[in-house]
Order: C-alpha cells, then sequence, then structure tokens
C-alpha cells in the first residue's frame, strides 16, 4: 500500500519546490499519494490541495495581522485534516511562522514531520530552535552554512545541496551574452511586496533614463501576478517590457543589471550570474522588530552564501527610487564594474552543492518511512 504524505508549501518558491520534491518521491516510491496546501506547480502534478498556497503568501509581523482570521482559518482546517486523513508524513517547506503550527499538530498526531528546506532560525528567533528540535523528526538544509547552526541544537539535519541548481538549465544559459542596456525588473511575488517596491522602480527608471535615454526596463512577472497591476504601479512614462514566468532564467541571463525583491530569486539571479540590486521595504513596525530579532548581518542569500557583500543590499528608505537608481547608474558607469561582478558570481557557485536534492530529499524520506 502507498503512503499518503502531506506537503504544506506556504508561498510561491515553496510551490516550486514542492513540485520537485513530488517527482522526486514518486520516482523512488511511484504508489505515493500527496495532499496539504499547494499551489499551481504541485496541484499540476496530481497534488490534492485541501488549501491553495495562494491564499496565504504573506509576509511580515504587522502584514499578517490584515490576514489573521484567513489564517486561524486554514490553520482550523489543517489540524482538522490532519487529524481525518493521518497521513504517513507531513513535509512542510519553508514559511515557519505558518508551518510551525502545523508541525506541532501533526506531532501531536504522532505523525512524522519532516522540514524541506530548514527554517532561517539562524537568522532570527534562535529561540524556536528548541520548538523545532521536539517537534521535527528530521531537518533538511538547502545553504551550507546551517548545518553548524542546527546541530548545537542535537538535530536530525542532512545538507542535500540547493534544489535551484537542478531547476536551472545551465546549457541553455551559460552561452548568453547580456544585452548592454537591458534592465531586469523583478518585484516579488507577494502584493505587499509588489505594491511597496513596483512605483520606487519605476521612479528610478525616470531618473536613469534621464542620464542614459537608452536604457530599456523589462519586468519578469511572478506566477499568479496580473500584468495589469504591474502596469498600474509603474507610475513612469518610461515604457516598460513585461514577461511572463516562463524562460525567466534564460532573459535575467540576457540583462545586463537586475533590480530585485529580497527572496530566492536574487539567489537564482547570482546563481545565473547577472549581477542584482538587492532591496525590500516593510511597514516600519515590521522593520523595527526584525531589527530587534535578526542576528545576521546580510538578508541577501547570495551574501549569507559568500559571507560579504556581492550584492547591495538597499532596504526601507534605501530602496527608494532616487537611491536605487544612483546605485545602479554607478554600476553602469564604472568601466567593468559588471564584468567584474559577474566573474565573482563564478566562486558562488560551487558552493550550493551538486544537481540532485530533491532526489536526495526523497530518498531519505522513503528510507525513513520504510523502516
Amino acid at each position: 500500500m502507498g503512503k499518503n504524505i502531506w506537503i504544506n508549501a506556504g508561498e510561491t518558491s515553496g510551490d516550486l519546490h514542492g513540485g520537485s520534491l513530488m517527482e522526486a518521491i514518486s520516482s523512488v516510491a511511484p504508489d505515493t499519494t500527496f495532499c496539504g496546501m499547494g499551489g499551481p506547480e504541485m496541484r499540476s502534478k496530481g497534488f490534492d490541495a485541501v488549501l491553495r498556497v495562494e491564499d496565504l503568501s504573506v509576509m511580515g509581523f504587522t502584514e499578517v495581522f490584515g490576514k489573521i482570521f484567513d489564517i486561524l482559518k486554514m490553520l482550523k482546517k489543517i489540524k482538522q485534516e490532519l487529524a481525518e486523513r493521518r497521513p504517513d508524513a507531513v513535509i512542510l517547506i519553508d514559511a515557519p511562522e505558518f508551518n510551525f503550527r502545523v508541525a506541532k499538530y501533526a506531532s501531536a498526531l504522532g505523525i512524522p514531520v519532516y522540514y524541506y528546506i530548514s527554517p532561517k532560525l539562524w537568522a532570527w528567533r534562535t529561540g524556536r530552535a528548541k520548538f523545532i528540535a521536539k517537534h521535527v523528526t528530521r531537518l533538511f538544509s538547502i545553504l551550507p552554512f546551517e548545518v553548524e547552526f542546527y546541530k548545537q541544537f542535537n538535530m536530525d539535519i542532512d545538507y542535500i545541496g540547493n534544489p535551484l541548481v537542478d531547476t536551472i538549465d545551465w546549457d541553455s544559459i551559460d552561452h548568453i551574452t547580456p544585452q548592454e542596456n537591458r534592465i531586469g525588473i523583478l518585484p516579488g511575488s507577494r502584493k505587499k511586496e509588489i505594491e511597496a517596491l513596483m512605483p520606487q522602480f519605476a521612479l528610478a527608471a525616470s531618473i536613469m533614463v534621464k542620464e542614459k535615454p537608452e536604457l530599456e526596463f523589462h519586468c519578469i512577472q511572478a506566477p499568479g501576478i496580473s500584468s495589469d497591476r504591474l502596469r498600474e504601479l509603474w507610475n513612469s512614462s518610461v515604457p516598460l517590457t513585461i514577461h511572463p514566468p516562463e524562460n525567466r532564467y534564460e532573459f535575467m541571463r540576457g540583462c545586463s543589471m537586475l533590480i530585485a525583491a529580497s527572496g530566492t530569486v536574487t539567489l537564482e539571479a547570482a546563481l545565473i550570474g547577472t549581477p542584482t540590486l538587492i532591496t525590500y521595504q516593510l511597514s516600519k513596525l515590521t522593520f523595527f522588530l526584525a531589527t530587534k530579532f535578526i542576528e545576521v548581518p546580510f538578508v541577501g542569500l547570495p551574501n549569507l552564501i559568500m559571507g560579504r557583500e556581492v550584492f547591495p543590499e538597499l532596504l526601507q528608505e534605501q530602496a527608494n527610487g532616487d537611491v536605487v537608481a544612483a546605485r545602479a547608474l554607478s554600476w553602469i558607469n564604472t568601466e567593468g564594474k559588471l564584468d567584474a561582478i559577474r566573474s565573482d558570481l563564478k566562486t558562488l557557485r560551487t558552493k550550493v552543492g551538486e544537481p540532485g536534492a530533491a532526489t536526495r530529499a526523497a530518498q531519505l524520506i522513503i528510507n525513513d518511512l520504510s523502516k
């Protein structure tokens, strides 16, 4: 009899990772069935979506308050479903603020809990590590520096490499030559971050074309975000070309540089080899609280992996259009600067592991469940 596994993906990137993990588990144990909380990628692979990723997609302390009743309703539904279905395992993907509650429900029912893409406790709230040690059976880390942190809490953790290594088709992108005046805009996948950043990117573009009229701006849509909404927020007369999310890696590689919201996409950009300005804006209260808790020198994954600032981080007031424009122009106007950054990024690829992250995790999970 095949295993039934509940997967809880909390956001768009988690949905993509969840889809890859489903495929990997199915290749090891073909009669496995999957249910839980997923997005379009997981649903396209036969996932029984009790809840949808699109209904959560929030970030930050204060941003969550606006959806608190919806979130509580979703958690109640998950608790009921886990008690009724009694899956053989629960796999949590990122989104710790939501998924920690799911971990608690599952462990109380005696269901083994696997955390795929371990939560970034090393960044903040390290006290939560004891919670993980109690409620999570096994952690799968995709960042090389996480393992030492978690081991101090006597946790079962496996470094499996980074799944992005598998999702990027290196052969199709490595030959692409960046187009000199093409600037890529990546405003994020969450409604709040897009609404905060897109007008600032538009202002940056207006300032930049005054100095360099030959620049062209291209926005890569995140899955589930409408191009109409992106255009509404682009309050600039500078033309903007919007591209669908398919083939985004090839397109990112073809840009001379990117201006992006902080998140997984900045690591994708670094692996692809395109210089990127990392930006982010949170509400004032969320940012204040974050500065009290966050314990790492950087927010960008490329910078954390390399242990230094490879990509500038423009956060809060620094994410304003005038600052973004000044930093972008300083890169463009300094001869050889963008090429030097591209050359530096080649070393980052060697630090994120070999292909096959999802397959390694799948094998470990199925081995555990077969004992």
